[in-house]
C-alpha cells in the first residue's frame, strides 16, 4: 500500500515530522497540527511507545522541535539529558 500524499499540516511541519511521522501520529489519534500542538510531546511519545509505533528518540526530538519551532537536531544536541531524565521519570527511558 502506498503512502498517502502529505497533508497541509504535514507540509507545514518543517522541523522533522515527515509523512512517516504523521502516519505514526495518526495511529494514536492525532490527525492535525492543532491536535498535535494541544498535547504535550512527552505524552504523545508515551502513546506511541505504548503502541510500539515508535521507540525512536528522534521522534520525540521532532515532536518537541515541531512545537517549539526548532529543528529536531538542535533539540537532540542541546536537550538530550533533560529529555532522558524526563523519560526516566515516566518509566519509558531507552536502555
Amino acid at each position: 500500500m502506498s503512502q498517502p500524499l502529505a497533508t497541509a499540516d504535514e507540509k507545514r511541519s518543517a522541523n522533522g515530522l515527515g509523512a512517516m511521522s504523521w502516519n505514526a501520529l495518526r495511529s494514536v489519534g492525532i490527525h492535525s497540527q492543532e491536535a498535535l500542538r494541544a498535547r504535550d510531546p512527552f505524552d504523545v511519545y508515551a502513546d506511541l511507545h505504548r503502541t510500539n509505533v515508535s521507540r525512536n528518540l528522534n521522534m520525540l526530538y521532532a515532536l518537541i522541535g515541531d512545537r517549539e519551532g526548532v529543528q529536531w537536531q538542535v533539540i537532540a544536541r542541546e536537550r538530550r539529558t533533560e529529555i532522558l531524565l524526563r523519560l526516566d521519570q515516566m518509566g519509558i527511558a531507552p536502555r
